[in-house]
């Protein structure tokens, strides 16, 4: 198929894909968007489709990829709220007011007032650490690391509550 061809099989499809691309986004301008983006990926990869395919679903492949890619990447920002407007941060830490500073101090003194057997696996699962490597670590079956995080988490948000 000549470079042409193909140009021409996938500006005709552009019908297509945008309600395609509308069952994903919900929104006709986002959809328009998202199908503008479908058809210049398309063309700029033509060397990447093999001829005597469907290209329907070639472009449907590239345009739920192209969409999954750009809700990554809106779900990692992080957005937070200022007096006078949002705005997207650039991943830096917050700074700690006092009272932010009294409350973990607060937090942290209901954890150690706890039985070991449980501030133990929840202060690890606090410091990054997995379900499963919590259970090697301790010798404890899976099951129970989860449980006991549970209850964990169940004991201090009575205490704060009640506080």
């Amino acid at each position: 198929m000549t470079a042409f061809e193909f140009n021409t099989r996938v500006i005709d499809l552009n019908e297509f894909i945008k309600g395609f691309a509308l069952k994903y986004t919900r929104d006709v301008t986002l959809a328009e968007d998202l199908a503008q983006e479908t058809i210049l990926k398309a063309l700029s990869n033509r060397e990447k489709f093999r001829t005597n395919t469907n290209l329907k679903g070639w472009l449907k492949v590239i345009l739920k990829n192209t969409f999954i890619n750009a809700y990554r990447k809106k779900s990692n920002q992080m957005i937070s709220y200022n007096s006078e407007d949002y705005k997207v941060m650039t991943g830096e830490a917050d700074e700690y007011t006092p009272e932010n500073m009294l409350m973990t101090k607060h937090i942290q003194d209901l954890i150690s007032n706890l039985e070991k057997d449980l501030s133990k696996p929840f202060m690890m699962h606090v410091d990054g650490f997995k379900y499963h490597e919590i259970a090697e670590e301790m010798d404890l079956p899976l099951g129970t690391v989860k449980s006991r995080i549970h209850q964990t988490r169940k004991i201090l948000s009575s205490q704060l509550q009640n506080d």
